[in-house]
Parts: structure tokens; sequence; C-alpha cells
């Protein structure tokens, strides 16, 4: 079947030898990668400004006061901002949540055209410890794109982690400028370099593709490739796309019941509906295609041109969707020129969906005004060059203050800072006191001539990001995995907590392994999820240590083995990983329960089992549960190496708001007494502890 708008005049497009069909296919592949690796590039980088503006955050849930009066370090998107930074951090908040939106789209279009996107890979992390390469203070190369020092007005940008200052708000203006304004800039002795023209004919592969000059261009270019049409009649849109197909019915057949695998796997965040026709109320993106969910070879191409229009329209506003579409129009030698709907309205979140799925609760746990719908309401309506340019004159009024500037200024941590006039440490007198935070704020900065607790912050940050991007590996080609929604937060929260406390950005070219942390041997060690809650004999450190910085996550789909943990967020022992179930399962008949209790913290049978996030804060407190009945833990010991194997032993109880340390010692205890092994003394809390938030 001939898709219409690949009709073009173009020799280097029409009439293609048949020889090339399968370099362009591999080529193409190399194409939407590229594509990825630009819409993941721009997430850690705009997240990690995001969270050096200066601010504080309550920590409140649905119907739960655990945190009334308390707040922690770093920002939040605000409902009614009143201030420069609740103003600036609205308006990158919103461009933060596109590009996820962007990484999502692509991500899709990969799947349609038989390829899996990766997003722990060169150029942008090195595949082993997940550092990021591509942020350096003397970078001046955006991956396949552009390096300035081939420009003209923007050689003296760096490509690099920083605060919201001029210099990253003009770097992020050249990422998100349009094509011709980036051409224009191109030296004219560099401009060959950026000139080539798809399809590539000398291009090999594992050869990197040509450099793009634009994301714009990078998209045109994508357009061409998808555009070619062979000697012998076939395209290779129609090619790749025969191929996708026919890889989704084979992940089908293997066990997968979704209806979106007829068409290629396809995953959608926001516009649920696009996947089950009865969730249309759910979308935030009603008119605009996210995802690809059709047979029709036309009708297929046509969602791929208005996403390459909503992708390059949000960023720089305009882009290069005119260009394929006058090409479109003189090949069909169309008298009127062909046009795309409402396209600003189209692209726009809509707010009433925003505001239903996205609500927020106030320190009592009371529903108010949706602060991330509001954020995205307002500047959804900006591209994200007008939004950067927005941001630029808020820092050059002065009136945006971030935590580099605070802490020059000679700035400590008070117990005042942490808190409202609604704190009561009677409420739950489990809790640490905010004098108790501030103080261990204060300290892992003081006590930090060598650096190394920096170096944990950082590493602790690469991790969290590492938790989102490992799963999303996963996410594009198993139908049954979750969009990880808890460790984008966890990240959040462990970029603010290295700003809040040394001033600083983590430095995410610090990976989760190195010289000092090699990887752990899971075959060796049976690993623990926080202070003191080691269960291996052959681990021979402090007893108050925390758990290896080299298993720090945010979630529970970061959490990759037995013993490792984390807090409230509890997991069924009956779900997740495949593990131990059939002797859990015994065991639980043996006692005749009906519920299905949760797995310990640190006492977990095996990997998304516990719960989430290691290190546990010392303020993390268990939520409510439906079921009053469901408030029990199973014991389990463990077996010698290498498979350690799980035994359950017993069931426990526990409360709501009973402190997710206490529970897993208590767990870590019981461990101890059935081996005879005596307990130790209960350390308290560590600096590092303190200082984490609560997850929410």
């Amino acid at each position: 079947m001939k898709t219409t708008l690949l009709f073009t005049d173009d020799s280097r497009l029409a009439n293609r030898p048949v020889s090339y069909k399968d370099i362009d296919e591999k080529a193409l592949h190399a194409m939407v990668q590229s594509a990825v690796n630009v819409e993941l590039f721009t997430i850690p980088l705009y997240m990690t400004s995001l969270y050096s503006l200066k601010g504080m955050h309550e920590i409140n849930s649905k119907g739960s006061n655990f945190y009334e009066g308390r707040t922690w370090p770093g920002m939040a998107a605000s409902a009614h901002p009143k201030n420069a930074n609740e103003q600036a951090f609205n308006a990158v908040f919103s461009v933060f949540v596109a590009e996820m939106l962007h990484l999502q789209i692509i991500s899709n279009l990969a799947k349609v055209v038989g390829y899996d996107p990766k997003f722990t890979c060169e150029p942008l992390q090195d595949e082993k410890t997940y550092a990021w390469k591509c942020y350096s203070p003397d970078s001046s190369v955006l991956p396949g794109i552009l390096d300035f020092k081939d420009t003209v007005k923007s050689t003296h940008i760096k490509v690099k982690l920083g605060p919201m200052d001029k210099d990253q708000c003009n770097l992020f203006l050249a990422i998100e400028q349009t094509e011709k304004a980036a051409l224009a800039d191109i030296r004219d002795d560099k401009k060959k370099k950026y000139e080539e023209k798809a399809p590539y004919n000398n291009w090999k592969e594992g050869q990197p593709l040509p450099m793009f000059g634009s994301i714009g261009n990078m998209y045109l270019q994508l357009w061409n490739y998808l555009s070619i049409q062979y000697a012998d009649g076939s395209t290779l849109w129609e090619i790749v796309y025969k191929k996708g197909l026919a890889k989704s019915q084979k992940v089908s057949s293997a066990g997968g019941d979704n209806r979106q695998l007829e068409y290629a796997i396809q995953k959608e965040v926001f516009n649920p509906g696009r996947l089950d026709a009865t969730q249309t109320s759910q979308d935030e993106y009603p008119y605009m295609p996210t995802s690809i969910n059709t047979g029709d070879l036309e009708r297929a191409l046509h969602d791929v041109l208005n996403m390459i229009n909503g992708i390059t329209d949000q960023g720089e506003g305009g882009g290069v969707i005119d260009e394929i579409l006058a090409r479109v129009s003189k090949s069909r030698n169309l008298k009127t020129p062909l046009t795309l709907m409402a396209v600003q309205d189209m692209f726009q979140p809509k707010c009433p969906v925003l505001r239903n799925k996205y609500p927020s609760y106030n320190a009592t746990g009371q529903q108010v005004d949706s602060a991330k719908a509001e954020a995205r309401c307002t500047y959804g309506k900006m591209d994200h060059y007008e939004t950067f340019a927005f941001v630029l004159e808020l820092v050059r009024s002065g009136k945006i203050e971030t935590w580099d500037q605070w802490h020059a200024k000679g700035n400590k941590w008070t117990p005042e800072m942490l808190q409202t006039a609604a704190y009561n440490p009677k409420l739950y007198p489990q809790l640490p006191l905010s004098g108790d935070i501030a103080g261990a704020l204060n300290r892992l900065k003081l006590n930090d001539a060598d650096g190394k607790n920096f170096d944990l912050f950082s590493r602790a940050s690469t991790g969290a990001i590492a938790g989102v991007t490992r799963v999303l590996n996963d996410y594009f080609q198993n139908p049954k995995t979750a969009f990880p929604y808890p460790s984008m937060g966890g990240s959040g929260d462990r970029l603010s907590i290295c700003w809040a406390v040394f001033g600083k950005a983590p430095d995410l070219s610090l990976g989760v392994t190195s010289k000092e942390y090699p990887p752990l041997n899971r075959h060796e060690h049976l690993y623990h999820a926080c202070q003191g809650l080691n269960l291996d004999e052959d681990i021979v450190k402090d007893p108050a240590s925390c758990a290896p910085v080299q298993l720090y996550h945010a979630c529970k789909g970061s959490n990759e083995c037995k013993g490792e943990g984390g807090c409230g967020f509890v997991q069924s022992t009956g779900g997740g990983g495949g593990c131990g179930s059939s002797a859990n399962n015994t065991f639980l008949k043996a006692k005749g329960d009906k519920v299905s209790p949760y797995s310990p913290p640190s006492d977990n049978a095996c990997g998304s089992l516990g719960g989430c996030a290691v290190p546990i804060s010392a303020s993390q407190m268990y939520p409510s549960i439906p079921a009053p009945n469901d408030y029990q833990m199973q014991l389990n010991d463990f077996g010698p190496k290498p498979k350690y194997q799980p035994t359950p032993f017993a069931i426990v109880d526990y409360a709501q708001g009973d402190l997710v340390y206490d529970v897993a010692w208590n767990a870590y205890a019981a461990v101890l007494k059935k081996r005879g092994v005596p307990v130790p003394d209960k350390p308290k809390p560590s600096d590092l502890r303190l200082a984490f938030p609560p997850s929410t």
C-alpha cells in the first residue's frame, strides 16, 4: 500500500537503489536512537538546574498529617507562585515534563520501526557505571547535534550541570533554538560539517551519524529516511513498519496480551486512552498523537508527522514541520498547501485533565489546588525557547536565589527553616526533631574536607537517575513493566538535597561503581538495605555502617536482589520478581492466612520486594493501608551463598505511623535471635539518614 505522504520529487529519496535497503534501515535505527539520546540528554540537565532554586517543600499525601509543620530542602511546583523562584520553578518544571513526553514519543516511534530504544548507553552515559559523560565544565558539544566551538555567537557556551543562572539559561536557549537560528550561528568554514542531508550514502553501521546542527534538523533528516522510496516501488517506512509489527507479535505470542501489541509495544504515560479507549478522560494531550496504534500505513505516518510537529512546536515553537508539509504539497501538486490542525492548542496539555490526575494535598492531608497542573497549564502555552527566555529575564532581574548563592553568603541551617507555625514535635514524637535534621545538614558539609560526603551524594544522585533509565530499558520492551514514577520523584529528592547541603550541583560523572566502589558481587554477599542491617557474616564492617552506595535506590523497581528492601511503600510477598513464591505460599497456607503479608525492609526475599528507597530516611513512616488486617510483615532467614535462599519463619505485626527503620531493625533482630546470634544495640540515625527526606 502506497502512502500519499511519501510522494516526493527529491531524487535522493525517490527511486533509490534497492541495494541500500539494509543500510538505510540500520541508519534509521541510528537516527531514532540519536533522537532518544537528545531528548534524554535534556532531562538530567534541566532537572539539575531546576532543583538548584532555593526553596522548601512540605511532604504531604492524601489523608495523612505525618509531616504537618515540617518542611524539607528543595522546591516543588506552586499552585499560586508568589515570587521569582516559584515562577522559575513552575516554568522549568513544565519544560522538564514536556521532555519526558518527547522521550516517550520518540521511543514509541522507535518501537514502530522495529528498534528497541536504549537509555543507558553511549555517548551520554558509561554503560557499566551509569556515569553521565556528556556534561562537563569543559564540554562544548550537544551530543550528535552541535559543537558550540563551531559557532559565531555561542562559543562561550559550555554543556555542563549548574545552577539556574545566565550561563545555564543561555545553554538552554541554544539547545531549544530553531533550525534557522542555529544554522545562521554556525561559522561559514564549519557549515559543511552540518549540511549533509539524509540519506547518508557513505554511512556505515557503527559509525556516528553526521552532526545535525539543531534538534529541528535532526527531525527533518529523520523524516527524510521515513520518506525513502526504492526503485522496486517499496518504501523504507513500509519495510520497517511491517518488521516492527512482526517483532511485536512475537512478544505477544510469548505471553503478552495487551491490545497495543498488535501494532508494536507502545507505552503511554500521558495519553492512556490511546491504549484503552475507555480512559480517554485521562488523556493530557487528547489531540496530540503520542503513540501509534493503527495498522494503516498512511494513518500511522500521519501520526508520526504530528509527533514530529508536536516535539518541535513545543520545543522551538515552529521547527521543520512547515518544510516537510511544503515538500509533500509540492510533490502532490496541491494548489492549497497541506496544513495541520490548530497546532498551538493541539499540543497544549488539557488543564481539567491535569487537575484531576495530579491532585495536591496540604499538610493535614486535605486536597488543595493542583500545583503540578497549574505549572503545566500556565507554561504549557509557551514553547521551550520562550520559557527559558522568560526565566533568563527573572535571573537578570536579580530576584532569583539559588542554593549556591545562599551558601556563598555563609548561611547555615537552623531548626526554624525546617518547620512552619504548625510544627508540633509531640504530634509524632518518634520523628527526629527539626533541630536534629538541621544539625545533620550542617555537619555533612562541615565535615567534608576530603569531599567524601559530596562524592557519596553525587553517586546517590547518579544511582537514583539510573533507577529510572534502567527501568526504561525494560519498559519499552516488556508490556508488563510499569513506568518508574517513584524513581522520578526520588531523583528530584536526591538532586535537591545535594544542592541544599553543599551548595553545588551533584557530579553525575561519578558513576554508581568505581575503583573505590567496585561492582557488588551478589553471588558472594547478601547486601543490606540500611544502617547496621547486615545479615551477611562474611561482611566485617562497622555494625552501624550504612548500605553500600552501589545499591542506593529510590524505588522498589530499582531494588535488584534479596535483602535490599527499603522504605515504607511495602510490597506484597505474593508479587514481583517470581523468586521464593512457592516457599512463601506454602508457609502462608500452613498458617491459614488469607491475606498476603508484606515484605519487611532489609528482609525482602528478592528484587522488587521490600519497598523502596535505600538508605531509609530517619523520618520515613509507614502510611495507611486500606484493610487493617494487612498490617503484617513476613520475616525471612536466608540460607548460604550463592543463592541465599529465603526461608519464611514468622509473621509480625506493624502499624501505621511506625518508623520504617524501627520495623527493619526489629526484623533484623528477629533473624539474629533465630540464628542464636547476639543482637547489638540499635544505632542512632546517621547524618545521612537524617538529611534524606522521606519518600512520598
